[in-house]
């Protein structure tokens, strides 16, 4: 098969295979990036595979930088953008099944496309436009399968976390596993256990997000995964019916996909806190989830108070996306427009700050100096007192005289 037009990403990266190619190498777009503009769909990296070694790459380009130097890949910066040109190799065993231990540079295409871990992700591009298929991935292309290069259980030995990337593609792609690919995930779906939790959570965040997130959830329940990723040990039946509402809407980012599966999970947000931290989340998605629970939880008691809405600040937005994904009754259309109109969004809008106590009342920051400053906040947002100065004052001198009466 050949392409009679190159995407412009391969257009522009084509100076690098040229001048691989006229130093006597071999050079080939490889991965993601071929697969995806056979599919028709946006290319994110390319990615280049050469027989040339790391420093004779090193030597033909002006500028490089030695990403990852010992595992035969360098960053190539001579055409306004980095490309990472990896050098075709072979993989020794895999002790910890996450890393090689050792790896060997190669000039055969054929033995560096055999480590690769699916068929769809296995093809070549030459720079005229031929794709090399050693394993058939084009035919796979054409059926919508993920199928295992080689033996199955050979390549999840080298890296369990490709158990992880076959239900991430099915998600994202649409495509069916196959049938011996699907049985090696679930014979060695333990394997899980020796990656990182980062890594598994790249994954997992992907095939929440994806256009065919049901099938690839039900597909990682069939095969047992959820047992080893932490707080999804024991929550099938939770898990089925997150899968049922991802096959009506996909979230359109991590905080929302996170807070749905938490809300699906029927966490408070302080056991979302300890869950989240276990997947090893960032602060602001946990803090966004967080926020996000308290308010879906409370909405699902009934109404709320402008308080909470205020509470939930920005977060508001993913909280009753969610709230609409979860087949919620509420009238989102309402809450939004309470908390648009909300007198303040924050404390920083308040009419009056903590340099204004101090200079209308020698007061200093203290106690009483943080209470008057609360009261006056969530008297604000409740409506009860105008986002005022001069109201906000005189309700500040009567907090200090109250304050003083009860010495």
């Amino acid at each position: 098969m050949k392409l009679e037009t190159m995407p412009l990403e391969f257009q522009a990266a084509l100076p690098i295979l040229e001048t691989l190619e006229h130093a006597g190498f071999e050079a080939y777009f490889v991965g993601g990036s071929v697969r995806d503009t056979l599919l028709n769909q946006p290319i994110h990296d390319v990615d280049i595979a050469t027989s040339a070694y790391p420093e004779e790459v090193k030597a033909l380009f002006h500028r490089t930088v030695d990403t990852g130097i010992q595992h035969g890949t360098v960053m190539i910066l001579d055409h306004g953008q980095g490309y990472e040109t990896t050098t075709f190799r072979t993989e020794s065993t895999y002790t910890d099944f996450r890393r090689p231990d050792s790896v060997t540079f190669v000039r055969s295409l054929a033995e560096d496309l055999q480590r690769r871990d699916f068929t769809v992700n296995a093809l070549a591009l030459k720079a005229d436009g031929e794709i090399i298929d050693l394993f058939d991935g084009l035919g796979d292309l054409e059926r919508q399968t993920i199928r295992a290069v080689g033996q199955a259980e050979a390549r999840f030995h080298e890296d369990a976390l490709r158990m992880m990337r076959a239900v991430r593609f099915a998600a994202q792609l649409g495509f069916t596993i196959e049938s011996a690919t699907l049985a090696a995930i679930k014979d060695n779906a333990a394997l899980l256990s020796k990656i990182a939790i980062e890594r598994i959570n790249i994954e997992f965040t992907k095939l929440l997000q994806g256009q065919h997130a049901k099938y690839g959830l039900l597909e990682l329940l069939a095969t047992n995964l959820n047992a080893f990723m932490p707080g999804l040990e024991a929550t099938d039946l939770d898990l089925v019916g997150y899968a049922d509402l991802l096959g009506h809407n996909q979230p359109a980012n991590a905080e929302q996909a996170w807070t749905l599966l938490v809300f699906e999970l029927g966490l408070i947000p302080r056991d979302a806190n300890k869950f989240l931290k276990a997947w090893k989340h960032s602060s602001n998605l946990i803090n966004t989830v967080q926020r996000a629970i308290a308010l879906l939880n409370e909405l699902r008691k009934g109404d709320v108070a402008d308080w909470l809405l205020y509470q939930t600040g920005t977060d508001i937005d993913v909280a009753l996306t969610v709230a609409q994904y979860s087949e919620m009754r509420l009238d989102t259309t309402q809450l939004r427009a309470r908390y648009a109109n909300l007198a303040i969004k924050n404390k920083r809008e308040l009419a009056l700050n903590g340099a204004d106590l101090t200079k209308e009342l020698g007061l200093q920051p203290g106690p009483l100096f943080g209470k008057i400053l609360s009261t006056l906040e969530r008297q604000v947002v409740q409506g009860s007192l105008p986002n005022q100065a001069e109201p906000l004052l005189t309700a500040a001198k009567a907090i200090v005289a109250k304050e003083e009466a009860h010495k």
